[in-house]
């Protein structure tokens, strides 16, 4: 006896799976964002922090997306607070200018540079 039903052997023929197959949504891999900003043990994002918030600011003086920066969504968020931050306290300029944003780069570096001494010495 033969069943005249096809549903009922399926696992013989596989034709309706293999049809249903291609509307099935395919998985993605799923890949963690990796962090570009490698933060040292002192290190925070903060406004005082000119040397590495100014590396998130574009030549037109606009705050780059998380696209660009490849940051995770809580370090976008503080580092927006700290350029505004900056910004109000005239740490950063609000217009691009390219001469100024060096100077202060330069200074928040070598002022990193002595906090980082300093911690040294105390341990």
């Amino acid at each position: 006896l033969k069943p005249k039903r096809s549903f009922l052997n399926w696992k013989k023929k596989g034709s309706f799976w293999k049809k249903k197959r291609y509307f099935w949504k395919k998985k993605r891999s799923v890949r963690r964002r990796v962090s570009p900003i490698k933060l040292k043990r002192g290190d925070q994002i903060q406004y005082r922090n000119v040397w590495l918030i100014s590396r998130f600011i574009s030549q037109q003086g606009k705050i780059l997306s998380r696209r660009v920066t490849r940051l995770t969504l809580k370090q976008q968020r503080l580092l927006t607070i700290a350029i505004k931050q900056a910004r109000i306290l005239s740490l950063l300029s609000f217009h691009a200018n390219e001469k100024l944003l060096e100077k202060k780069r330069r200074e928040s570096a070598a002022k990193n540079k002595k906090r980082a001494f300093r911690n040294r010495k105390k341990q």
